[in-house]
């Protein structure tokens, strides 16, 4: 087999806008709400006024102490302003380091301590709210507020005005970024990325925007903190392509926006795709002009895929679907049109794309890899991390020579397509695959807006069900739906919103087991639990 070539493409996040607008400087970035940071800017830039946002940024930060190496901690509320602070302080050289809004304050005061004594980036809603019980100034260098004024912190408007600095560009196999993993699994490890990993990703994923023969708007709903991000940023500004990023993600101001601006494009995480089937109702057809739908972060259900494609005009619309891990960036892909999504088995995966990623099978307690034998996903990618900050044996582990076991289970099939089963920490004896029934499921019933199982206090699988408008569950036809389930108990219904959920919307798994171990006090249930 061949040996995936280390990246020659480099991607340094500090200047790319800036390179981006030599060609390309008033190609338009639309947003949905005003930046904290620089409010004046309202709510349509150009990638040039983007790209003097960097500059300033990294002034000021340069001015606040910051340098070359040093580690910029970022959280602060959900806001695109979290790319212009992220670049700028990759212009001057520093490391940042993305922490979603979404984390609590013992998760952040941990990672803070991990980093021993960073920059941290932060606003007053977290200063005054999660922050407010951590000993700042043990665990951090410095405090910088983007917004008001704090006791011990530096006002980020009162650095306005600080003499410009150069860009400083790093080795390009040096730490020039970190990102979180999703934090299923407990507290997120800290994944740092190189500039050389982050071209080989941009690189694999400007291969996919060169398919794009048009010039196309493109709305994203997408975690500010996730690689994905600063990727896509960095292809669309080099293409040209005119942006829509989108901070609220609700299905009736999601589809007041794509009414607005009629995108080409349209990527958000799977399960934001599922819960704005809603929308694919409204009158005014929001989804219309899509062309291209693209799904990253995790599996995507086929009947919300088929759902999509059937609510454009626009012909031949395709839906790409990436598997990819936040360690090693997209891995295989496979694309799905009108005529094959529903028919699609949700676990398949795609192909590797030669000479970028591949993947093999590795046996688990011997037997062969299968269906019913699943095995461990190996991948090889010149996009794969340098380690995990603080915890470099725990990512060690995962190494073996050019292959990273990333802990999915899965087998290939005879056409040499990856499906992905489950997470290793999420199988369930006498299931072959939760995400395939969930699969199933769903499609069977147009009501519910989310499944998932997870294993009960007694590790029988525990279907948690949310329904539209949180309505009750009709018991009969659950039941009739989950017929050729038998191992199944009986369901728990919730609020969608009440789901553990991390920064790219995936359902914390362990989580939610752990909250159903004390909600059902280890007692089976015999009808559903009411919504909450």
């Amino acid at each position: 087999m061949y040996k995936v070539p280390k990246s020659k493409k480099i991607l340094y996040l500090g200047v790319v806008s800036e390179r981006a607008a030599e060609k390309y400087g008033t190609t338009p970035i639309t947003l949905d709400h005003d930046m904290q940071v620089f409010p004046e800017a309202g709510r349509t830039l150009t990638v040039s006024e983007f790209a003097r946002h960097v500059a300033d940024t990294a002034d000021r930060l340069w001015a606040a102490g910051v340098r070359p190496t040093e580690h910029v901690a970022v959280y602060k509320t959900s806001n695109f302003d979290i790319t212009v602070l992220a670049c700028g302080a990759a212009r001057i050289g520093a490391v940042p380091v993305m922490l979603s809004p979404h984390l609590d304050g013992d998760s952040i005061g941990e990672l803070l301590e991990r980093l021993q004594r960073p920059t941290l980036l932060t606003d007053r809603e977290k200063l005054t709210g999660p922050l407010a019980g951590l000993p700042l100034d043990g665990l951090t260098a410095r405090v910088v507020t983007t917004t008001g004024s704090h006791p011990g912190a530096v006002s980020f408007a009162d650095l306005a005005g600080a003499p410009e600095r150069r860009p400083v560009l790093l080795d390009p196999d040096q730490p020039a970024l970190m990102t979180h993993t999703s934090g299923t699994t407990g507290i997120p490890k800290l994944v740092v990325h190189s500039a050389r990993s982050l071209g080989a990703r941009g690189n694999w994923q400007d291969k996919v925007v060169s398919f794009i023969r048009k010039r196309e708007t493109v709305a994203m709903h997408v975690s500010y903190v996730h690689s994905r991000m600063y990727l896509g940023l960095a292809v669309l500004q080099t293409r040209g392509m005119p942006m829509v990023f989108m901070n609220d993600g609700s299905p009736e101001h999601v589809a007041d926006m794509l009414v607005r601006h009629r995108p080409g494009v349209l990527e958000t995480h799977p399960n934001s795709f599922l819960e704005w089937e809603q929308m694919l109702d409204d009158p005014r057809r929001p989804i219309s002009n899509v062309k291209y739908f693209n799904s990253t972060f995790d599996a995507i259900h086929p009947s919300t895929m088929h759902k999509f494609l059937h609510a454009t005009d626009r012909r031949s619309p395709v839906f790409l679907q990436v598997y990819g891990q936040s360690e090693c960036g997209p891995l295989a892909a496979r694309t799905y049109r009108r005529r094959n999504a529903l028919k699609a088995d949700g676990r398949c995966q795609g192909y590797p794309t030669p000479f970028m990623t591949k993947y093999r099978l590795v046996p688990r307690n011997g037997e062969k890899p299968s269906k019913e034998t699943p095995g461990y996903i190996d991948v090889a990618t010149a996009g794969r991390a340098l380690s995990y900050h603080g915890e470099q044996e725990r990512f060690d582990r995962q190494v073996l020579g050019e292959w990273w076991r990333g802990g999915d289970v899965g087998y290939r099939t005879k056409w040499g397509c990856l499906h992905l089963l489950d997470r290793e920490v999420d199988t369930i004896p006498g299931i072959e695959s939760t995400l395939e029934i969930e699969d199933e499921v769903l499609h069977k019933l147009e009501e519910l807006t989310e499944l998932v199982i997870v294993p009960g206090p007694d590790k029988q699988p525990v279907p948690v069900v949310c329904t539209r408008g949180d309505e009750p569950l009709d018991v009969r036809r659950w039941k009739a739906a989950v017929a050729g389930h038998p191992a199944l108990a009986a369901p728990v219904q919730r609020r969608l919103s009440d789901l553990p959920r991390t920064a790219t919307m995936k359902i914390r798994r362990l989580e939610l087991a752990r909250q159903l171990a004390e909600q059902l006090g280890g007692e089976r249930q015999e009808e559903p639990t009411a919504a909450r």
